[in-house]
C-alpha cells in the first residue's frame, strides 16, 4: 500500500483543523448543539480516529467501538436531545469531514479513484454511526418510558390504597404529579389501559384499568372520557378528595358492572351501586319478596311482574300505570286486584312495597 492509498500518512497531520472545522459546522447548523461538552469533542476526534483506523487495516467488519456510539445516543437522548437533531449533526458533521479530507487529499497527491472510493467509504461509516447511535437514543427513551409508566403505575396503586401509604407525597413526586382539588376514578377493561392511557391527556393517570381523572367535573370533562374510552366501556367514580380515591374507585368498578353504557356515572346509579354491594343479600330479597308469584304460570308471572312495577312506580294509580303500560286502565285495575290476591297486604305497607320495588329492580 503506498503512502498516498495509506491516508493514516497525509490524513492523520489534518485531523486536529478537521474536528475544529466539524464542530464549527455542526454549531451552526444544528440549533440543538450550539453548545457542546468536551465528550462531543473527544467524540468527534474518536469518529475520525475510527475512520482511518479501519480504512488503513482494509476491514469491511462494522465499525470499530460500535457500543461506544450506542452509549453516545443513550446519553444525547437523557441531554434530551432529539434523534433529528442527532442524526442532523452526523450529516453535516460528515460532509464537512469529507470536504476536510478532500482538502488534504488533494494537497498530498491522491489519485482520484482513491478519493472516490474515501467518499462512499465515509459516508457509509457515519451511516453506521448513526444506526449505533439511533439504536441507544431509542433504547434510552425506551427505559425512560418504562420507568416513567412503573412511577405513574406506583403513584395510581398509592392513591387506591386504603389507606393510603404515608409516603405517597414522594411517590406523587417521583412521577412529577400534583395532588389536585378532586379526583375521580375511571374504571374500564383492563386490556385496553395503553390505549386508554395513550388518549388522556395529563395530568390523568393511567395504570391497570384505572385512570385518576384530576378536576373530574371541569367543562368537557365527560366527552373527554368518552373519546378516550371509544372502543371499550368505562364508568366514573364520585368526585372526591384525594383521601377519598379508593372509594372512588370502588364505585366506579361497581358501576361497571351493573351497567352496559359506554360510559356510566357511578353518582346516578346509587341504588343499584347499593344492591350490588351484596349480590347475595340482593337476591335473598328479591326470592323473598317474589316467592308468592312462583306458583303462576310463566306468561302471568311475567305480566303481573311487569303491571306491578308500573303501579308501584305509579304509586298505586291504576291510570297512569295503564299509560306506563300502554294497556286499557281496566286491564290494569284487574292485574292490580290479581296482585292483591296473590300479594295480600304487601301493597299497603310501605317497607313491604319498598322492598318488592327492591326485588323488582334486582330481577330486571
Amino acid at each position: 500500500m503506498s503512502d498516498r492509498t495509506n491516508i493514516e500518512t497525509w490524513l492523520r497531520p489534518a485531523l486536529p483543523e478537521l474536528v475544529n472545522e466539524v464542530i464549527a459546522s455542526v454549531q451552526a447548523a444544528v440549533p440543538a448543539y450550539r453548545v457542546l461538552d468536551r465528550n462531543v469533542r473527544t467524540g468527534v476526534r474518536q469518529a475520525l480516529d475510527g475512520f482511518i483506523e479501519l480504512r488503513d487495516s482494509g476491514a469491511t467488519t462494522r465499525i470499530p467501538g460500535r457500543e461506544v456510539y450506542v452509549q453516545f445516543g443513550r446519553g444525547e437522548a437523557r441531554n434530551g436531545r432529539p434523534l433529528d437533531a442527532l442524526l442532523g449533526a452526523y450529516r453535516v458533521g460528515a460532509q464537512t469531514a469529507w470536504r476536510g479530507m478532500a482538502e488534504a487529499g488533494e494537497h498530498a497527491g491522491v489519485e482520484p479513484h482513491v478519493m472516490y472510493e474515501l467518499a462512499e467509504a465515509i459516508f457509509a461509516y457515519i451511516d453506521e454511526i448513526s444506526a449505533a447511535s439511533a439504536e441507544g437514543h431509542a433504547l434510552e427513551q425506551s427505559l425512560a418510558a418504562r420507568a416513567e409508566l412503573e412511577r405513574r403505575r406506583r403513584l395510581v396503586e398509592a392513591l387506591l390504597s386504603d389507606p393510603q401509604p404515608a409516603e405517597l407525597p414522594r411517590v406523587a413526586a417521583d412521577a412529577g404529579w400534583q395532588f389536585p382539588d378532586r379526583v375521580a376514578v375511571l374504571a374500564f377493561d383492563p386490556r385496553a389501559t395503553e390505549r386508554v392511557g395513550a388518549r388522556l391527556p395529563p395530568p390523568a393517570l393511567v395504570a391497570n384499568g384505572c385512570g385518576v381523572i384530576p378536576d373530574p367535573d371541569g367543562p368537557g370533562r365527560h366527552d373527554e372520557l368518552r373519546r378516550a374510552l371509544r372502543d371499550t366501556r368505562g364508568a366514573l367514580g364520585p368526585s372526591v378528595a384525594i383521601d377519598d380515591a379508593a372509594e372512588s374507585a370502588r364505585r366506579a368498578h361497581l358501576a361497571l358492572e351493573i351497567s352496559d353504557a359506554d360510559l356510566v356515572l357511578a353518582d346516578d346509579h346509587l341504588l343499584d351501586l347499593i344492591l350490588a354491594r351484596d349480590t347475595r343479600l340482593a337476591s335473598d330479597l328479591a326470592r323473598r319478596r317474589l316467592a308468592p308469584l312462583d306458583e303462576l304460570p310463566k306468561g302471568q308471572r311475567s305480566r303481573l311482574e311487569e303491571t306491578l312495577r308500573a303501579g308501584l312506580d305509579a304509586l298505586g294509580e291504576a291510570r297512569p300505570a295503564a299509560d306506563r303500560l300502554h294497556v286499557h286502565v281496566q286491564t290494569v285495575r284487574y292485574r292490580l286486584g290479581q296482585l292483591r290476591d296473590v300479594l295480600g297486604d304487601a301493597l299497603d305497607d310501605p317497607q313491604e312495597r319498598l322492598e318488592l320495588a327492591l326485588a323488582l329492580r334486582i330481577t330486571s
